[in-house]
């Protein structure tokens, strides 16, 4: 009987674990942690992945990972291969709980005694795993289902930060302190807007002016998804910054969004929508860079940061590491403890001494699913245009150290599951 109150023994069985959504430096980390949890529980006989997420099990995509990940050499280089080992999708499953596609599921559920499930995504993929849950009770079949955080966005509720966000940002500080400092050697007045991922918010951004603790070169303006963009203010902006110095360097969340609510990028794109109706989103920067030569008349270029921010194994964050793979190690002691329809999440530790630190906490997964966090609006200056210290030092501890990749002939070893 599937015990709502969380009170029964944990059956003994096999558990499956899927990766789902855009995918992070980390989110492998976060498989070895959760493959390592779940060998470590007395009543998981059996460890599989779902190959391509939900969807690949939907068609019996299943591998044996016993056999994929055998030693502790395996799990580091797995920890280090950015992009999802086991493959993702961006498959929505229907809010009918009456659709023929849960029976179908749950059919491959009980031919491999799966009774521990274990998803790790962002929102959407929290959706999944909500969906899991409630159809499992509906069912009454005793099965277990673990929402496993990971996206770069660091958009979800409740917890202080995702896994993926630390390596992510450490990426795009460093690329736009490069940026800023390769466009510094000229005395001609240019400007350089680089784009970064965000549709609905603007953590990404916002790293592009880390370096600025550190005393270095960083991004001068940065337009988060949170706030209005307004043209003429945006012009009025790089003028006054262009009287302080030749070269300027601006970046933009690729969400940012006129007054009336239209992205600022929209006349880049195609207005086509994945498969749950978000835009695909893309050309903020290409249109600020036309409305820059049009009213200033300098030179002008614009640079998509696109996927080097999500896949850059070879600038990772050890404390989002370590992170990774702690959070998917308590995913699967929870969730073999009996735990169901719960989601993990960070909390930044209060410790005494001011040092940085976090622990693992649950809440069920209908609180994360389909809901935004956005950066607040106390940490965003009062002209728009870019975010305050405060936020810089909230990011800080998440970017810090080094990890040390796994290398062959010059270039980044890759972790395979086949």
């Amino acid at each position: 009987m599937f015990d709502d109150n969380k009170q029964a023994l944990p059956i003994s069985g096999n558990a499956i674990v899927g990766q789902s959504g855009g995918p992070t430096a980390a989110i492998n980390a976060t498989l070895s942690g959760v493959i390592k949890g779940l060998r470590k529980c007395e009543n998981i006989k059996r460890v599989y992945g779902m190959k391509n997420g939900i969807e690949g099990l939907i068609n019996g995509n299943v591998v044996d990972l016993a056999s994929a990940v055998t030693t502790e050499e395996d799990y580091y280089a797995l920890e280090c291969t950015p992009a999802a080992a086991l493959g993702s999708c961006r498959k929505k499953l229907p809010s009918d709980l009456n659709d023929p596609i849960y029976p179908k599921i749950f059919e491959i559920f009980r031919q491999y005694d799966i009774r521990y499930v274990l998803y790790i995504g962002g929102n959407d993929s929290m959706d999944t795993a909500s969906k899991l849950s409630a159809y499992a009770k509906e069912a009454n079949y005793e099965i277990y289902v673990m929402g496993v955080p990971k996206t770069i966005d660091n958009d979800l509720v409740v917890t202080d930060h995702t896994p993926g966000f630390g390596s992510a940002i450490k990426y795009i500080a460093t690329t736009v302190e490069e940026i800023a400092r390769d466009c510094s050697i000229y005395a001609v007045q240019a400007v350089t807007i680089v784009e970064i991922m965000g549709r609905d918010a603007g953590w990404l951004a916002a790293g592009a002016a880390l370096p600025r603790l550190s005393g270095q070169a960083c991004a001068d303006l940065v337009y988060v998804a949170e706030t209005e963009f307004d043209f003429d203010e945006f012009i009025e902006d790089v003028k006054k910054e262009l009287e302080k110095k030749p070269n300027v360097v601006i970046a933009v969340s690729e969400g940012i969004k006129t007054k009336d609510g239209k992205y600022v990028g929209e006349s880049e794109q195609s207005g086509s929508v994945d498969i749950f109706g978000h835009k695909y989103l893309a050309g903020a920067a290409r249109v600020l860079e036309s409305c820059i030569r049009a009213k200033i008349g300098c030179k002008c270029r614009s640079i998509e940061m696109s996927l080097p921010q999500r896949c850059a194994g070879h600038c990772l964050s050890k404390t989002d590491i370590e992170e990774s793979v702690l959070v998917g190690a308590s995913c699967a002691k929870h969730v073999a403890a009996g735990n169901s329809g719960d989601f993990a999440f960070f909390i930044r530790d209060n410790n005494a001494d001011g040092s940085y630190s976090v622990s693992v906490g649950f809440c069920p997964v209908s609180r994360i699913a389909n809901q935004i966090k956005r950066i607040p609006a106390e940490y965003i200056n009062e002209r728009g245009n870019n975010v305050t210290d405060e936020l810089l030092h909230y990011l800080q501890p998440l970017i810090l150290g080094e990890v040390q990749i796994p290398m062959k002939n010059g270039l980044p070893v890759h972790f395979t599951i086949d």
